[in-house]
């Protein structure tokens, strides 16, 4: 058990400050803002997604110019994903069997030191394969941080503050993805390389370490359990006992998997609309421009009736905007269909989330959420291998366009097969 205050399962540590008439008077909108520790946690968190998203465009530019090859550009997404497959039972033991906070400050300083790896094999002109290593001792570290960091934060409010939380959480981390890639784009332009924001992410992380630090709330060990096959699987039994997570999570996996645009938004860039890095840098940015303005409505207008339904239509609707941004060969019209597609997916993103923590127990939410992340990893870097697959076998614009298509038979085949999540209410 680690030294501070340990928390309790159904509220915040007792670090946390009370909530008193005067907090109360505070806008409700605001209200996760009042915990000091969530101010702290977040900081370290927008700061290290900030880099990571700012590293994105920079190895994403700087492989495709090297090989001129989509299928690379998959292998990106593959070489951060596959540790998430293959440690997907350690890292959610790891969460529930280690203070959450030291593996959050652990996985940043590991974040560090890939920046710091990534710098030195562009300096020393190493092979895409080298570049390609070091992206799976990223992969390693979000494998950790990641189910840390979702089961963590149920510690730093109140329940009755949670979704308020979630939705806070969301724009600040699509805050961070929408000044990451145009900060990237910028920086590689401005060093004509990816030298510059790799040595700006090293500090950069850094301070998100101190940020981690500054967090007061322990966990301790949540899982009281002895290490057995039977406890390493309960975040796999558990979802799929419980049809409503696993109708949510099961959605995101497969809609994000096929109509993922984002891993051939450099080949888009270069040869559908010809804008080069500092456009890539706002083409990343674009859908999460989107799911932040969506991310701040919901902290004010949170969803209460109907959530599940209307979770399902966003989806639908985000499959639609991937084959609009398919079809369309015009930069602002682009960026349109794109904001549209962050604005929609942000919805789902919100209402899993909530979801997901709220119907989990405490001491299961590190390997739940390991699964989650899971679903989440194969949609997002499984989904940029797919796609550059797809790419290379049928062109940049079918591959988007059929993955629209896809996303739209997932809507419609989820929704009569689970009925729990089209009821699904967060009141």
């Amino acid at each position: 058990m680690s030294d501070g205050p340990h928390e309790s399962p159904d509220g915040p540590a007792a670090s946390s400050p009370v909530i008193t008439a005067s907090t109360l008077e505070k806008p409700a909108g605001h209200i996760a803002f009042t915990y000091p520790d969530f101010r702290w946690f977040q900081l370290g968190r927008v700061l290290l997604v900030l880099t990571v998203e700012a590293q994105s465009v920079a190895v994403g530019w700087q492989v495709y110019q090297i090989t001129h090859r989509a299928l690379d550009l998959g292998y990106v997404g593959l070489a951060q994903f596959l540790p998430v497959l293959l440690l997907v039972l350690v890292s959610g033991h790891a969460a529930d069997r280690f203070d959450r906070r030291t593996v959050m400050l652990v996985c940043t300083l590991g974040a560090c030191l890939c920046s710091s790896l990534l710098l030195w094999a562009t300096l020393r002109g190493w092979h895409v394969y080298g570049i390609l290593a070091v992206l799976l001792g990223t992969g390693i570290v979000r494998s950790f941080y990641s189910p840390a960091v979702q089961a963590y934060m149920t510690h730093l409010v109140p329940r009755e503050h949670f979704q308020n939380a979630v939705a806070w959480s969301s724009s600040l981390f699509t805050l961070a993805i929408i000044l990451g890639p145009a900060l990237g784009g910028l920086l590689y332009a401005v060093g004509g390389s990816a030298t510059l924001v790799y040595a700006v992410a090293i500090p950069t992380l850094l301070m998100g370490a101190l940020a981690v630090a500054r967090v007061r709330t322990r966990t301790g060990r949540m899982e009281q359990r002895s290490v057995s096959l039977q406890t390493a699987l309960a975040g796999f039994a558990y979802i799929w006992r419980k049809k409503l997570i696993l109708g949510a999570t099961t959605l995101d996996l497969f809609a994000v998997l096929l109509g993922g645009a984002v891993a051939l938004l450099p080949m888009y860039a270069e040869s559908v609309l010809h804008v080069g890095p500092a456009g890539l840098g706002l083409l990343r940015s674009a859908p999460a421009i989107g799911a932040g303005a969506m991310a701040a409505l919901m902290a004010y207008r949170p969803l209460r009736r109907r959530a599940g339904g209307i979770m399902l239509g966003c989806v639908a609707l985000f499959g639609l905007a991937t084959i609009g941004f398919g079809l369309t060969t015009h930069f602002l019209i682009s960026m349109l269909f794109l904001l549209l597609a962050g604005a929609s997916d942000m919805v789902s993103v919100v209402v899993r989330g909530t979801l997901v923590q709220l119907e989990t127990p405490p001491e299961m939410r590190g390997r739940v959420n390991s699964v989650n992340m899971l679903f989440i990893g194969t949609s997002n870097e499984f989904g940029e291998f797919e796609s550059g697959l797809t790419a290379q076998w049928l062109g940049a614009v079918r591959a988007v366009v059929w993955g629209g298509i896809g996303t739209l038979l997932v809507v419609a085949l989820w929704t009569p097969l689970f009925p729990e999540l089209r009821r699904a209410h967060l009141d």
